[in-house]
């Protein structure tokens, strides 16, 4: 096991990953930015060095000032926790060259998944449901064609993209080469890789993920699936688990789905497969290499410290568990806090000037926010996640209505009130909605 880690990152998973190395009896490294200087997980942190200036250029995604920094500090390991670094490759190959461990599946998993054309493909390969596609498209005379050949409505996705960045939906033809070249620019800018395919478009669908978890003799476990379809601009706003109103045989079927691509990549630590369901059927969408945000609502009702084992299981350590072992007679519920009005949803910043955090039975808050701290505009919006959980979803809704109701933050203006709107909305509350829902609430 690792004795030192250090933790690449910031804010709300900085801390989490911090919290789990406190357990584990493992130390910790913090890095952070000059605009992160009075940062909570730099407080909490055995160690913590300055690495660069505010934006995440000049200091969080520096890769060789990281790895400068874990070499003079021992650390065997480096956590690079979500966003950021956490899913690129050759951040992967420098920590291999380093000698130190980056907490991850390994740089070519991390290359072939986060190539999504190369993805679908090896999805195909696994007996994993895909929707009709493209290859990489080259020009506009190949966005036409495929454009025509798929049939409208289109999705454009820059291959490496993520953070509801890089995509674009395309209805009618006069659209779609100036969609594309807006989508190349953003792919560019946001992940330096302006490669772009095509999807066919699936309408009032779900978004279904599948929690996995596997070590390095190759047993792959299923911790549960969650619904992440309330969504504004692609990205998630609430997460439940398990998904609501899936027939068993579907979720049997989605799993085994999951369970045999993770086999197929020879897959390592914790992951998720990201799937779009309508109706009977489901398809694949993307595999994300690496701890997901939303890991808090699965760890609620399966009852294990997903980062604990993330961490293990790149140490090597065998996963002692058996897949009828592991909890799902529970529901749990998470609201992402995010510095934004609920009105018109403008971006917030400012000091925290009261924070009063829910408690209670189930109740949880993992957050980087503390009284008197100050939010500032270079990262993220998100404040923290509000997880609840139940042995019903009905009592799950009640208790997150009431732990909404109890939370307060003045100085920042943030979206509680419009959580509170899904919790009260019919279709919410039955668990028959789809990714249109918040065209619907807001």
């Amino acid at each position: 096991m690792f004795s030192k880690i250090l933790i690449a990152n910031r804010g709300e998973v900085a801390v989490r990953v911090i919290r789990a190395c406190k357990e584990m009896g493992i130390e910790t490294v913090a890095v952070y930015s000059k605009a992160d200087h009075d940062a909570l997980h730099v407080e909490m942190a055995d160690e913590a060095y300055c690495i660069g200036g505010a934006l995440v250029k000049d200091s969080y995604l520096n890769m060789d000032v990281i790895l400068t920094v874990a070499e003079k500090t021992g650390a065997e390991a480096i956590h690079p926790g979500y966003g950021m670094l956490s899913e690129n490759p050759e951040f992967a190959k420098k920590c291999r060259e380093s000698g130190i461990v980056l907490i991850s599946p390994g740089e070519e998993v991390m290359r072939n998944m986060g190539q999504k054309e190369i993805a679908r493909e090896i999805a195909k390969s696994a007996d994993v449901p895909v929707t009709p596609g493209s290859d990489i498209l080259t020009d506009s005379s190949d966005v036409l064609y495929w454009a025509k050949e798929i049939g409208y409505p289109v999705i454009l996705k820059a291959r490496a993209g993520g953070g509801g960045k890089g995509i674009r939906v395309v209805r009618e033809e006069k659209e779609i080469l100036s969609a594309f070249e807006q989508v190349k620019k953003e792919a560019r800018s946001s992940f330096a890789d302006d490669g772009v395919f095509m999807e066919k478009y699936l309408e009032n669908v779900k978004h279904v993920e599948v929690q996995i978890i596997a070590d390095k003799k190759g047993k792959v476990l299923i911790l549960g699936d969650r619904d992440c379809s309330v969504q504004r601009k692609n990205q998630k706003l609430i997460e439940e688990c398990p998904a609501p109103v899936l027939s068993e045989e579907l979720r049997i079927k989605m799993h085994e789905a999951a369970r045999r691509l993770a086999a197929k990549v020879g897959y390592v630590t914790v992951g998720t497969v990201e799937f779009l369901v309508k109706d009977d059927k489901f398809y694949f969408m993307e595999m994300n290499t690496r701890l997901q945000v939303e890991h808090s609502v699965t760890e609620m009702v399966c009852g294990i410290d997903i980062v604990e084992w993330q961490i293990r299981t790149a140490a090597g350590v065998e996963l002692p568990f058996k897949q009828e072992e592991i909890g799902s007679n529970r529901h749990a519920i998470e609201c992402r806090i995010c510095a934004e009005s609920s009105k018109d949803f403008k971006p917030s910043t400012g000091k925290v000037e009261l924070l009063h955090i829910p408690g209670g039975v189930d109740v949880r808050f993992d957050s980087a926010l503390y009284q008197s701290c100050t939010v500032s505009p270079f990262y993220d919006s998100m404040l923290g996640k509000l997880i609840v959980c139940s042995d019903t979803r009905d009592g799950a809704i009640r208790k997150m209505k009431s732990a909404l109701s109890e939370f307060v933050l003045l100085g920042v203006d943030n979206n509680r009130d419009m959580h509170m709107k899904f919790m009260e909305n019919g279709r919410f509350v039955v668990g028959n909605y789809d990714t249109g829902i918040c065209q619907k609430v807001l």
